[in-house]
């Protein structure tokens, strides 16, 4: 617990230099160009698309039965919008994550790494297709869950609850892959991985729950559709920053374990001083 306090306060530290302010901007610049091309292209194809699937299937009455059931019935209007708009969020988060992997992840372990660990030997286990492997199949696993648990958003408190495990599991299984990938062998990426599985979920799990504020933007109702451009930019950049912060969490504590794991192997004789002991 120590360390996962230790590493957070630095990681706020971190958080606030100017160097890491900036890693947001030229991720937003380019996930703003590509969404901007894709809503101009796609948004109102997709809105018409679910309104003829809930139309051929007579979904707006049991939808709109679930609604007044739960108290939400001024949403019956915007239902379709709300839930094309619900339906990019998964892909605004790999864009994000995708983004953030690419971009800000060296700079972040050069950032952290240099400024607190300068004598610490890389071994480079990792590599960038490791990481678009770890990327793409935990988001595909997140992804089948986000949309099992989407119509159970509508039940009061259980988003508050599910969405940032979620979104932790995501956060601690990537970000323990990228955040080592250049300091630590393989052999010594799953040692941290196996031995600090329960800090690196809780810290996921911290994250996630912070995460889930670009969500909650979607929650207003009409006013969330009609500003739908203007909140997913702010979206966007939300989940950018949260990443980032993210990202300097998990390197300042995996590489603080790093350091411990490295100083233990040290201490340990080898097996070969065993037998020259005897």
């Amino acid at each position: 617990m120590n360390l996962v306090l230790s590493s957070l306060v630095r990681a706020i530290g971190s958080q606030l230099h100017g160097r890491m302010l900036l890693l947001t901007f030229l991720p937003f610049a380019l996930a703003i160009v590509l969404w901007g091309v894709l809503l101009w292209l796609g948004l109102q194809p997709l809105i018409d698309m679910l309104h003829g699937w809930f139309a051929d299937y007579s979904l707006f009455r049991s939808t709109g039965e679930l609604l007044d059931k739960f108290g939400l019935t001024h949403l019956k209007t915007i239902l379709v919008p709300l839930l094309a708009m619900w339906l990019l969020l998964p892909l605004m988060i790999l864009t994000a994550l995708g983004l953030v992997g690419l971009i800000a992840m060296p700079a972040i372990a050069r950032h952290v790494g240099t400024r607190f660990y300068p004598q610490l030997l890389q071994r480079h286990g990792g590599s960038l297709w490791g990481s678009v492997w770890v990327s793409l199949s935990s988001f595909a696993v997140f992804l089948v869950a986000w949309l099992l648990s989407l119509p159970l958003n509508l039940i009061p408190l259980f988003a508050l609850f599910v969405q940032p495990l979620l979104w932790g599991w995501l956060t601690y299984r990537v970000m323990s892959y990228d955040v080592l990938a250049d300091y630590a062998d393989a052999d010594e990426r799953r040692a941290i991985v196996h031995s600090h599985r329960c800090p690196l979920m809780s810290i996921g799990v911290v994250t996630g729950a912070i995460g889930m504020a670009p969500g909650l933007l979607w929650l207003g109702g009409v006013v969330a559709v009609i500003f739908f451009p203007v909140l997913a930019a702010a979206a966007i950049w939300l989940y950018l920053l949260v990443f980032v912060f993210s990202g300097l969490w998990f390197e300042h504590y995996c590489l603080a374990a790093l350091v411990r794991l490295r100083q233990q192997a040290t201490a340990m004789p080898s097996a070969a001083d065993m037998i020259d002991l005897h």
